[in-house]
Order: C-alpha cells, then sequence, then structure tokens
C-alpha cells in the first residue's frame, strides 16, 4: 500500500509538542555561519589502521549461512516479511536499503532480502572479524553500505570497533573492514557518515569519538583516523550531499550541533550551534510493563538511535519519559539546534518504546517502535506523514504484528531501525522487534511507499 491509500481515511493523529511558528513550506534552506576559529577543535591523535578485505559476503560458499526469515505478506496495507529470528532479547535490529537490496543487522549477524521480503543470503558477525552491537547505513551519495561491529571480549583489552564499507552497492559482493581500537569504550555506539567522511562515537574513556575518509574505507586503502577528546555527539547520515559530517548531541536543556570538516588536510571539529528545546518531556523513559508478567522491559533511551541530514535539516525520534511512561517524541531541527516541529507521540495505556525515525528526500517521515502494556506483548508498530500535513502531527499508528509472550528479564532491544530506500529515495523501511512464544526477540521488516512530491 501506498501512504496515498492511507490518506482516504483522512485520520491524522496529532501528537502536541513545540512547534515553531515557522512551518516546513515557510523555513527557507538554513544558512550556517561559519565558525571562527578558536572554535575549531583539532583531533587529540591520528593513526593509520590496515584494511581486511572480504572478497564477498558468503566467502565463496565458505561462510555458514543463516538462513532466516522472508514470508513476505500483507499487514494493514504494507509489505512486512520476517527478519532475523534467532535473538534472545537484545536483538539490537537493524536495517539498510540501497543497490536492489534490502540489508538487515541483528547481534547475531547480517542478512539480505530482496525488495519483496525473499531471503537471498545470511552469515554470522565473523565473516567481518566479529563483534556485537552492529548499526548499518546506506550512503546514496557514495552507493555503499557501511557498518559498525563492537568486539569487547579480545585478548589485548583494545575494544577494536569494526568499521566495514562495501566497496560498491551490492551488499553481497566485496567489503573493507578496519579495527580502530577503542580500549575504553563500553557498549553504546553509533555511527554516521556524509560523502567524504564516516565517524563513529561511543560511552567511555577519554576520547569518544573518532573519524575516517570514506573514499579511503571504500577503496580498501590504508585508513587515517582521527580520534577526538570527549564525545562530539551522536553521529548523523548524511543523505544531502554534503562533505561535511555532522554530530548531534541532547541535553535536559538543549540541542548542540557539531561537524567535522577538513582544514589543510586534517580533519577538525567545530560547532555550529546550540539552541535550547524548551521541551517538557526530555527525561530518560521507565521501563515499561508487558502482558502475562510483572518483569518490567527495557524502553530505550532518549539519545536518538539515528539522526539524518535531509533537506538541509536534522531529523531523529527519542523515546522519552510523558506521565510516568515512555513515549516516542520525534523532531526536525536547524543546523543551529533550534526545532522546526516536534511531535510526541504518547498514549495512557501503553508505553511506546525503541524508535527510530526515517525521512526521504520530499521530507516524508516514517517513526518506527513498539508497544507493550499489561495487557499486551511487545509488538512492533509505524506511523508515518506526508511533508504537507500539519507540523507536529503523524497520521494513525499501524500495527506490523501481534507480539505473542512475555520477556523473562529486563533488558531488551536495545535498537530498531528506520531508513530511506538509497535507490528511489521516497521508499521508507523500518525493523523492529517482536516478542515470541517464548519471549525471544524475532524481528519484522516493513515497506512503507510515498507518491512523488505533491502526489496523492
Amino acid at each position: 500500500m501506498q501512504v496515498r491509500d492511507a490518506m482516504n481515511s483522512g485520520f491524522l493523529v496529532a501528537m502536541f509538542g513545540l512547534v515553531t511558528p515557522s512551518l516546513i513550506a515557510q523555513d527557507p534552506a538554513p544558512v550556517v555561519k561559519e565558525p571562527s576559529s578558536k572554535d575549531w577543535r583539532p583531533a587529540a591523535r591520528t593513526e593509520v589502521v590496515e584494511p581486511h578485505r572480504t572478497r564477498n559476503l558468503d566467502l565463496d560458499g565458505k561462510a555458514r549461512e543463516r538462513r532466516q526469515g522472508g514470508s513476505p505478506r500483507t499487514k494493514s496495507g504494507l509489505l512486512v516479511f520476517d527478519g532475523a529470528n534467532d535473538g534472545y532479547r537484545q536483538v539490537d535490529p537493524q536495517v539498510a536499503v540501497g543497490g536492489g537490496y534490502v540489508f538487515t543487522g541483528t547481534n547475531s549477524g547480517f542478512i539480505v532480502y530482496s525488495k519483496e521480503g525473499e531471503y537471498v543470503r545470511g552469515v554470522r558477525q565473523n565473516v567481518f572479524r566479529g563483534g556485537i552491537d552492529p548499526k548499518i547505513f546506506f550512503d546514496p551519495n557514495n552507493r555503499v553500505f557501511g557498518f559498525d561491529l563492537w568486539v569487547y571480549w579480545d585478548d589485548a583489552k583494545q575494544k577494536p570497533v569494526q568499521i566495514s564499507m562495501s566497496e560498491t552497492e551490492d551488499p553481497r559482493a566485496a567489503w573493507n573492514t578496519y579495527s580502530v581500537p577503542a580500549p575504553g569504550g563500553v557498549d553504546g555506539g553509533a555511527i554516521g557518515c556524509s560523502r567524504a567522511w564516516v565517524g563513529y562515537s561511543f560511552p567511555g574513556g577519554k576520547e569518544r569519538t573518532f573519524v575516517l575518509r570514506s573514499a579511503e574505507l571504500k577503496s580498501g586503502k590504508p585508513a587515517k583516523v582521527w580520534h577526538f577528546d570527549g564525545s562530539l555527539g551522536h553521529p548523523v547520515l548524511g543523505q544531502d550531499p554534503e562533505d561535511a559530517l555532522y554530530f548531534l548531541q541532547v541535553t535536559d536543556k538543549s540541542f548542540v550541533v557539531r561537524r567535522v570538516v577538513e582544514r589543510d588536510g586534517e580533519a577538525v571539529a567545530e560547532e555550529v550551534g546550540s539552541a535550547d528545546h524548551g521541551l517538557t518531556s526530555i527525561g530518560f523513559p521507565p521501563p515499561s510493563p508487558q502482558k502475562g508478567t510483572d518483569q518490567l522491559t527495557a524502553s530505550g533511551d532518549r539519545n536518538p538511535k539515528n539522526v539524518v541530514l535531509q533537506g538541509g535539516y536534522l531529523w531523529f525520534s527519542q523515546t522519552v519519559r510523558h506521565q510516568g511512561r515512555a513515549a516516542v517524541q520525534w523532531h526536525q531541527i536547524r543546523k543551529d539546534g533550534s526545532i522546526v516541529q516536534t511531535g510526541l507521540l504518547s498514549s495512557e495505556s501503553s508505553s511506546y518504546i525503541q524508535t527510530s525515525l526515517a525521512v526521504n528526500r520530499n521530507l516524508d517521515v516514517l517513526v518506527g517502535f513498539q508497544e507493550t502494556s499489561s495487557d499486551m506483548f511487545i509488538s512492533p508498530r509505524c506511523a508515518w506523514r506526508r511533508a504537507s500535513d500539519s507540523p507536529g502531527t503523524l497520521r494513525e499508528i499501524v500495527s506490523l504484528g501481534e507480539g505473542k509472550g512475555p520477556t523473562d528479564g529486563r533488558s531488551w532491544g536495545d535498537y530498531s531501525g528506520s531508513c530511506m530506500d538509497g535507490d528511489d529515495g521516497r521508499t521508507l523501511w523500518t525493523v523492529q522487534s517482536i516478542t515470541s512464544s517464548e519471549g525471544k526477540g524475532h524481528t519484522v521488516v516493513a515497506r512503507v511507499e510515498f507518491p512523488e512530491a505533491g502526489g496523492e
């Protein structure tokens, strides 16, 4: 089903939050004032990392196959199909789409599907030197896939982050992996990219952000790594054709935007802007109830799981505390940190958890999340909006499936994934966790098709 079919109901879900007087259509392309030299921040150190090349995804047929998912079907008018189903509770599902394929990842490995939901090929993480906590992206400017894996059990205690990038837009073909030491790192890192850079930020240690050149990763050359003191914030997925790599930091009072650019051949960081957000629902979400048990489940994080640069704006969603429950809040902000529009999705009876957001080139938005309550097992959901809809609103919530059992521990998630189709720039995708009858974390992938700009 395309979004225009859902429009016939005329039903909008208004998520009241903060909406600035400037609507999208009235807000001109933001102009960023170049920071002065006193705002520049050089890297603390650099190093060069050698690549490990994987000639193809299945190692010429030698990789252990991970055949899971598929079974495409229609649910709530959308194409829906099963993803990985071998997770425990912390599945960490991710999705990226481009080159004619849907590339998914979880803590158990990677699976490629066709855009019609048919299984193509699946492998475990050891194809890419191992690790957990994957974050996946498709770079529409360089036409490549990328992801990270985090290793915390190495004997040398270097806790390397495996940064991998495909050489082409085909995820089944060759990849280059770079093991970047992050000895102080802990779980919870994030990856982003621009036309020129790939960046990774993580909790723990003195240096908590590093960047590499995309061109070196794609070509398989030795890659220079710039390490920065502290954290620059969450790396942004740059869908716009821009070299600067942006980062977003969320605080109790403000949104802070930074970026990495090249100065005299070196990567330097600079603050672009900071603005008070004025949000009342900004605290970390409480754990959430689930059906059939007194065991509460993790709800997610007020820090975004993904941030997107599209149309000159930053877009993201977050899980927050609202009236004592977990709720989903989403934002469109300018590069100076000021808000264009915000929406809050909440319920008096359910908790909305583990959210992610996608936005296309027409500025249509998809928000993915899960719903749970004392009367409901953890179940995948999504909601969307057209760019022409009233600011701060999403359309009706759509069910992507219904959970079948309670989990047996608090940890759940820890993520969900949503993305733009890198081929057409319009279709949006999401992958969400769903509980099996045994309370394990299975996954569901959904496709939401949008018409051309202005089309109904």
